[in-house]
């Protein structure tokens, strides 16, 4: 009985949409601050529209070395909502340049209010409310990510 308790609840765990999430891909990406410290972290990728549609709704939780890094076919101006988002989020909008935009911070879960990037961007990082101002992280600081879409392109 035991074996088909875990297999079903294993099924309903690779089933369930917060489970994996929509992003299948993971990728190493590093802020360096302007402070100097690199930070690393391991960021599941969102290259489709479907991918980016579905973000981190429904989780309950994401490791403190975790994210998402949205990614966008062409550079644009974008805007987020935490419908259907159960922990807050620090959003930071990056440049083609990896340079960081803009950052929100403790985006509230369930809101369906907008965020904007504030600008043209190339992709959107979420990580786990309060990571930003724990770790020092500020506008002008840079992403490095071989996902990134390279400057110019």
């Amino acid at each position: 009985m035991r074996g088909v308790f875990g297999f079903l609840l294993g099924l309903l765990l690779v089933l369930s949409p917060g489970a994996a999430g929509a992003a299948s891909a993971l990728a190493p990406l590093t802020i360096e601050t302007s402070a100097g410290p690199s930070l690393a972290f391991r960021v599941e990728l969102a290259r489709t529209e479907a991918e980016r549609a579905q973000g981190l709704m429904y989780r309950d939780k994401l490791a403190p070395d975790a994210g998402m890094l949205f990614i966008y076919p062409t550079d644009r101006p974008v805007a987020f909502w935490m419908k259907n988002t159960m922990i807050p989020l620090d959003m930071l909008f990056i440049r083609r340049d990896g340079t960081i935009l803009s950052i929100v911070e403790r985006a509230v879960p369930l809101s369906e209010a907008t965020i904007p990037s504030g600008g043209v961007v190339a992709a959107v990082l979420e990580i786990n409310g309060g990571t930003v101002s724990r770790l020092g992280i500020k506008p002008g600081d840079r992403v490095q990510c071989e996902a990134l879409p390279p400057p110019g392109g």
